[in-house]
């Protein structure tokens, strides 16, 4: 067994037969992660010192990041003693990963290619999650990951879902789902979810559907609004067309500054245009005094990080999600 050092003195034993990520959930230490597959960047870790093993390829850092002592938690087992340049997130009381049945309780074309989806939890269970986690929806013997779109509600979970041809479960939602389809989900999952900070400036940015767990973190905000009262909140949302926009804020408690950026806009097309992170940078924002959380493609969430720490972003002021393919 090795010993695994994190900030603020909190440590925990690992064998060498386990990830990291693994041995510190099962000693009840909450690191961030995502996807669990080393493609996206959450679980990423700084080694101060020791030394680990991949068990897979980490495509979700460049070499630059490995060269200087980045790691993927999820993939990686220890082969010494550790001391990683991470956080517990104990403190924010993640419910335990649970699986429930649910039923689908309605089914909204809300573009051309998404959908909003809702299910019905059974009318006694009691099913918690922090604003911005996801869950997996289980038909059958297969089952996908989706955001969740809404902050905690007692009865319903809102989805929106993109339809991507061929895919088993798109077919399935798109074109043979009924109302009262029977339906297992499992969560929840993740650790994309607002933290508490003294930077000034608030900063989200989302593609696609990526926008699910923003819009469900800028609700909790809204809720809780006395916590940003003195907050400026930015929300970039990207897409391709205007199709893809098929959401905006719409909030009584807190102001946010909304900006649509579409990649491939037409003539009449009157607002950004290009990719939603050269947009942050395009408005002067303060980055040094921001804290940002990002949700969408795989490559928006590398451009991002890369250009906006560039920019005067902290590195552990960057939060992501990134929609990996599956």
């Amino acid at each position: 067994m090795f010993t695994i050092n994190l900030k603020n003195d909190i440590h925990f034993l690992c064998s060498p037969e386990e990830t990291i990520l693994s041995g510190a959930q099962k000693e009840n230490i909450t690191i961030d992660y995502s996807c669990k597959t080393g493609r996206c960047q959450s679980c990423k870790a700084k080694v101060i010192n020791g030394t680990s093993f991949a068990n897979t390829d980490e495509t979700g850092l460049s070499e630059e990041e490995k060269s200087k002592g980045y790691i993927l938690t999820c993939v990686r087992t220890p082969t010494s003693d550790l001391i990683l340049d991470i956080e517990d997130l104990s403190g924010y009381c993640l419910e335990q990963l649970r699986t429930l049945p649910a039923k689908v309780d309605k089914i909204t074309a809300i573009s051309s290619d998404v959908i909003e989806l809702q299910l019905r939890m059974p009318p006694n269970a009691s099913f918690r999650y922090l604003s911005g986690q996801y869950i997996n929806i289980i038909k059958g013997d297969y089952k996908r990951s989706y955001s969740i779109a809404n902050t905690n509600s007692p009865s319903n979970l809102v989805f929106f879902i993109k339809n991507y041809g061929g895919g088993r479960f798109s077919n399935y939602l798109f074109n043979e789902a009924k109302l009262n389809d029977l339906l297992r989900i499992e969560g929840p999952i993740g650790t994309f979810f607002y933290r508490k900070t003294n930077k000034k400036n608030i900063v989200f940015l989302a593609t696609g559907t990526g926008i699910a767990p923003v819009k469900a973190i800028l609700e909790q905000l809204d809720e809780n609004s006395s916590e940003v009262k003195d907050k400026n909140i930015y929300l970039f949302f990207g897409g391709r067309t205007e199709n893809d926009l098929f959401w905006k804020p719409n909030f009584k408690n807190i102001k946010v500054h909304f900006i649509a950026v579409l990649s491939r806009s037409n003539v009449n097309w009157i607002g950004e245009k290009g990719y939603v992170q050269d947009s942050v940078v395009s408005k002067k924002i303060d980055l040094s005094d921001s804290v940002l959380y990002a949700c969408g493609s795989e490559n928006m969430i590398k451009d991002s990080r890369v250009l906006l720490t560039k920019n005067g972003l902290l590195e552990d002021a960057f939060y992501s999600d990134a929609f990996v393919s599956s």
